[in-house]
């Protein structure tokens, strides 16, 4: 049974391939796992996700309410009649996130209408839907992957929203908590990316921490590389979290820069675009940032490594991180990183960058001074990240990892599918 190849399902509410980790991961897994020989198909709630040649996307439409392009839609009648899509409607209309509920529920019908065991073992990303738990009734071995607890994104921004009623709000938006805590103790195979994440997995789900399985995630080094013919600018700082999410941390950075640049001259270029008239902008305004900082706006992948191989150092200012993909793609470009320790970071960044503790703009301002004084500890730091990716960070490490588990998964579920 060990080598036989398996049939694999990887279930998504959504596949964003350029934002949001959902999509990201979907992608990655499934093509090391393909690279590994195994048949691998996606089935995937809009937007849906980009996957390697020989991966078949299944596509389980949805009212797609939160499409960029026609957000906050008003459905047809004929769109209403359906029960599904119309306790979607309902639930976007009073402020919830019913993705990942209402797409259990068609993933489920999806599952409903093939073959009797039509795959060896389904792997949920992070749906944790009420949907699941009869996916397993139909008979299939089943493994979900948490990422973090979600709690950690939720009181993040419940701090950050002041007034009560922005706080209520917040809160409705992560109702589904209830339903992920309910169905993630009723799976019996979780997969998370981090030691950090199982801890906190365990405590904020109530799930036994000897049912949670540590499968680190890996970085593309197809697209994250050294450029060497490249020369580095001079104090010259990067950082790609996302701008507007409080657990991402920008604003302690900002508030270290505009301490920083009361002494020399530094440039911050942030990989994104700050959300019009928000939290960010403002606070752009107050510490007088302008000349110093630049958005990029989205780019593309490919471009990535041109700005890390022209930045001095890059900066992850997370509060929190159940993995770390922005600090293992700095180093796997051979970039410099100041860290902060929230959540898994210090099992990415190790011994290969400045760790300092999250929310403290003072501990970020001294790290980077020290790095942009000291260029002979870059030139170590930068060959240390490289070698540490290449080492414990690559997705075919992953896809065995995940191999593995799903391997234990069908043999503790009963060996339904082995030959």
């Amino acid at each position: 049974m060990d080598g036989r190849r398996l049939r694999i399902c990887l279930l998504t509410y959504r596949g964003n391939p350029t934002c949001g980790g959902q999509g990201i991961y979907i992608k990655k897994i499934g093509r090391a796992l393909r690279d590994l020989g195994h048949a691998v198909e996606v089935v995937s709630g809009p937007p849906y996700p980009e996957l390697a040649e020989g991966i078949t996307l299944w596509k389980v439409p949805s009212l797609d309410l939160y499409n960029p392009n026609d957000l906050f839609r008003i459905p047809s009648l004929g769109e209403l009649s359906s029960p599904v899509n119309a306790l979607e409607w309902l639930s976007v209309s009073t402020g919830g996130f019913p993705e990942p509920f209402t797409f259990g529920l068609r993933a489920l019908r999806f599952f409903r209408g093939l073959p009797s065991r039509s795959y060896d073992i389904v792997h949920d990303n992070q749906c944790l839907s009420y949907g699941l738990l009869g996916i397993r009734r139909l008979g299939y071995p089943l493994v979900a992957t948490i990422h973090h607890p979600i709690t950690f994104d939720r009181d993040a921004e419940i701090r950050s929203a002041g007034k009560w009623w922005k706080r209520l709000k917040v809160r409705r938006w992560y109702s589904f908590y209830g339903m992920q805590t309910r169905v993630s103790r009723r799976i019996p195979h979780i997969i998370t990316v981090s030691e950090r994440s199982k801890l906190d997995i365990a405590s904020a789900f109530g799930i036994p921490s000897g049912r949670i399985r540590v499968v680190p995630n890996g970085i593309d080094t197809d697209i994250f590389h050294p450029l060497p013919h490249l020369k580095r600018e001079k104090n010259r700082i990067i950082v790609t979290n996302s701008a507007d999410m409080p657990l991402k941390g920008l604003r302690y950075l900002l508030e270290a820069v505009a301490s920083i640049v009361k002494k020399r001259d530094v440039r911050l270029t942030v990989i994104g675009t700050p959300k019009k008239n928000g939290e960010i902008e403002r606070l752009v305004r107050e510490l007088r940032l302008g000349r110093h900082l630049e958005f990029t706006g989205r780019i593309e992948d490919q471009d990535f490594p041109y700005y890390y191989a022209t930045s001095t150092l890059a900066v992850v200012s997370s509060l929190y991180e159940g993995f770390g993909f922005p600090a293992g793609e700095a180093m796997a470009c051979g970039t410099p990183v100041v860290s902060t320790t929230g959540g898994a970071l210090p099992e990415v960044v190790g011994d290969a960058g400045v760790l300092v503790p999250p929310a403290d703009a003072r501990a970020l301002e001294k790290a980077i001074l020290y790095l942009l004084d000291h260029p002979e500890k870059r030139r170590a730091l930068s060959r240390a990240g490289l070698r540490r990716v290449q080492e414990h960070f690559t997705w075919n490490r992953t896809a065995e990892g995940l191999v593995s588990a799903y391997r234990e998964a069908m043999h503790v579920d009963g060996g339904l599918f082995q030959a």
